[in-house]
């Protein structure tokens, strides 16, 4: 039971870190990169900065892996193919989350080249330039996609083992569909809808902060719960 509480916080604390981690690395640590000047211009300058960002991007990315690990052993007891397939999805998703860093380095290098090319030779770049920053945003959607079914997986865990009272993983699958949905709109031509992801970031911070403060229940028989 103790074992149990302790998972259960410590899960909570995993994706609170992950919320909080994501917003500077996206909204802070990565804005010269979307300045409207164009990051060719404004990448360079804060080299550091964005060097920060894609390291903490990669630790955050592998934030799923580590939530996977804690939940593995008492999730297995009950379904080893739950299990497993968060295990999966996790690691699936620090592989991809390093992908879109090594893009955002490779942003951060083409701007340093341009930056210290003959003004004549500066055109060259502008080409390069989409097809980096390109590279670097299908892989970022990608990792959000993936780490959307990570989520829906944890909340179908959390309800089929009533580990949390279900009406948080219940809004939970709903705000996960309506994530995927929306960062899925890129690859038909359509721009991200933000307001479809405030759902999500609501649910999981009710779901964070309810692990941290009661962690997960343990009053699920295994002989009913395993498959």
């Amino acid at each position: 039971m103790e074992n149990t509480l302790r998972a259960g916080r410590i899960v909570g604390a995993l994706i609170f870190l992950q919320m909080a981690g994501s917003y500077v690395v996206n909204f802070v640590l990565e804005t010269p990169l979307f300045d409207p000047a164009g990051f060719l211009h404004t990448a360079a300058p804060h080299a550091t900065q964005i060097a920060v960002s894609a390291l903490l991007g990669i630790a955050f990315g592998g934030i799923w892996l580590a939530i996977a690990v804690t939940m593995f052993a008492m999730v297995r007891r009950r379904s080893e193919r739950l299990a497993l397939t968060l295990f999966a999805l996790a690691t699936v998703c620090l592989a991809i989350s390093v992908v879109e860093h090594m893009n955002v380095m490779s942003m951060l290098s083409l701007s340093e080249a341009y930056t210290n090319a003959a003004v004549a030779d500066q055109g060259a770049f502008q080409q390069l330039k989409l097809v980096v920053a390109a590279s670097r945003n299908w892989a970022h959607f990608t990792q959000i996609i993936l780490s959307g079914c990570a989520m829906f997986i944890l909340y179908v865990t959390l309800i089929r083992f009533a580990f949390v009272p279900r009406v948080i993983p219940l809004l939970g699958l709903a705000a996960v569909l309506l994530q995927i949905t929306s960062v899925a709109m890129p690859y038909f031509g359509h721009s991200v809808v933000f307001p479809m992801l405030a759902p999500l970031g609501l649910t999981q911070l009710a779901l964070s902060l309810w692990l941290l403060a009661k962690g997960f229940r343990d009053d699920v028989s295994l002989d009913t719960a395993r498959r």
